[in-house]
């Protein structure tokens, strides 16, 4: 063979090998070890055990360090732990008084009350929690006399904060799965949707009675008001809700809602501008994939993939199918990108929490994805599919094409577990994204990134003054170099999670942020010139 040849090959062999990046999980050491119980782990009679739970990054004390919070189902309780630096954590659940019980399902974060500290609003089956942050010492539950009581028992799932009507406090959106009860919920084996090849599991979604998602308007008094009727969230009935995330999709000025459905059509309400959303998930190309299939939609994802400025969507769903790439054509119109994009060859996983992250800085989002069964009895199973499952990363290589270098990005990514939620951020301040998962009837992980000598990076807090505190809604437009980045202040995302409301932006070599240009969720827009790399920068509405 030519020695020309013979150098290719060899280069093309190390380029396959060589890590694409070193996730670890060091949730042992940094003090993450508490066990989050979700039903039965070698077998689960209901579908309540199957969906728990999801996970967030909040700066509650405004200490300049991200602390997480871990939702729990039956059996446990809920945990906040503090951020103590040098990537130690301290469990402060009892003090910050946020013991619970019940089936926890999602979380969302948000400064809904505009006091300057984060409040947290967590979901279950049965009544949901508001929990008031006290100066960034305690949470009080608030959730009654805010206004969200609800009529019945809900499966509540999915989450978000949001200001729908741009009048500059947050507004709530809640997701429901199903009906279900205890007591009239058929039993695994008892008819044909209480099955998984063959072997008898919990029943459904399919089979069960559906239910209507809500959405609260905020007062500005504290109160909320159910304007799920009115507003037309309710007007879906036949979908079964899961993953929420915000997000100007047709570019606006107004945000939007797009709920991941698990095996009926996903939702996309586009906000009317006049307090109503419509659906127009099917008109817009986001409600099955290119084949006309409703997909078993868990978790979902938004960020600007391709550096076009335009949103673009991410959806996790069952196995025996493909994830689901929309890429945003212009004004919110969409096509499936999965199969060009070189995504759609991973359908032996269930996917669940995920999200876009720029983990090695290069100015293109990557896509990082936890899996896991939704049935322990499928390890009795003879076939390709497990009940814990590892983690899938998609490196983005431009020009709207995604590589899978999940054998590559390091030990914490194959680790497996029943992965559910998902929340992504730079808990250390160190310029790589971080995981923090929360899975089945284990504590959590804590994946964090070693990519030793790193491109430039910079974080943006924003803060509202007319807008919302949190500056849900805020879009931003970021100018490096040749690097042209836009992104979203965001609720909900990835599964029943929170990400990190600041911004993270790779910045490949450049050396300065030429020009960031901010709209905020008001309308009014606001320019800075000249930031520092390999920073975190808190700006505030003017």
């Amino acid at each position: 063979m030519p020695l020309f040849l013979l150098i290719l090959f060899a280069s093309v062999a190390n380029a396959q090998n060589e890590p694409a990046a070193d996730f670890v999980n060091i949730a042992p050491q940094a003090g993450l070890t508490a066990k989050l119980a979700n039903g039965g782990d070698k077998q689960k009679t209901w579908i309540i055990e199957t969906t728990g739970s999801g996970a967030a990054w909040v700066d509650y004390d405004n200490d300049g360090l991200l602390d997480a919070f871990l939702v729990s189902g039956e059996g446990s309780t809920n945990r906040l732990y503090r951020n103590r630096g040098e990537r130690r954590f301290e469990d402060v659940t009892e003090t910050a008084a946020l013991q619970s019980e019940g089936w926890g399902q999602g979380v969302c974060a948000g400064d809904y009350d505009n006091d300057g500290f984060a409040d947290l609003f967590v979901t279950y089956w049965g009544p949901n929690r508001l929990y008031r942050n006290i100066e960034g010492k305690r949470f009080e539950e608030v959730a009654e006399e805010a206004g969200l009581a609800q009529d019945r028992k809900r499966y509540n799932t999915g989450c978000a904060f949001l200001d729908y009507d741009r009048d500059g406090d947050l507004d709530l959106f809640v997701a429901n799965y199903l009906k279900f009860d205890f007591n009239t919920t058929p039993r695994p084996g008892d008819n044909p949707y209480c099955f998984y090849r063959n072997a008898p599991t919990a029943c459904g979604p399919r089979g069960l009675p559906f239910e209507t998602n809500l959405l609260y308007r905020n007062n500005g008094d504290g109160v909320f008001e159910d304007v799920s009727d009115t507003s037309g969230i309710s007007v879906p009935k036949r979908n079964y809700a899961l993953g929420v995330v915000t997000g100007d999709f047709n570019d606006d000025g107004w945000t939007d809602l797009y709920v991941a459905c698990d095996r009926t059509p996903s939702i996309f309400y586009v906000n009317q501008r006049d307090g109503t959303f419509e659906d127009e998930a099917v008109l817009r190309g986001t409600a099955f994939n290119e084949d006309g299939q409703a997909l078993s939609g868990m978790g979902v994802a938004a960020a600007d993939y391709n550096n076009d400025g335009l949103s673009d969507i991410f959806r996790t769903n069952f196995s025996d199918e493909r994830s689901t790439l929309y890429r945003n054509r212009g004004k919110g119109d969409y096509d499936e990108a999965t199969v060009a994009a070189g995504m759609g060859m991973n359908t032996r996983y269930v996917g669940w929490g995920v999200g876009f992250l720029d983990f090695d800085n290069d100015g293109w989002k990557d896509v990082l994805l936890v899996n896991g069964h939704v049935a322990p009895e499928v390890e009795r199973i003879e076939g390709d599919i497990r009940y814990r499952q590892r983690s899938i990363v998609y490196r983005n290589r431009g020009e709207g094409r995604f590589e899978d270098v999940s054998p590559r990005a390091g030990a914490g990514i194959l680790e497996r577990h029943a992965g559910r939620g998902a929340a992504f951020a730079d808990f250390d301040n160190d310029g790589s994204v971080d995981v923090l998962i929360n899975s089945q009837n284990e504590p959590p992980a804590l994946l964090t990134n070693r990519p030793g000598k790193s491109p430039s990076w910079v974080v943006l807090r924003l803060a509202g003054t007319k807008s919302n505190r949190s500056a849900i809604g805020a879009r931003v437009r970021l100018r490096a170099g040749e690097l042209e980045l836009v992104d979203e202040v965001r609720g909900g995302g990835s599964y029943l999670s929170q990400n990190d409301l600041r911004l993270h932006f790779g910045l490949g070599e450049a050396e300065a942020v030429d020009e960031v240009e901010i709209l905020w969720p008001n309308g009014a827009t606001q320019t800075i010139q000249r930031l520092e790399v390999n920073r975190v920068h808190e700006i505030t509405e003017r």
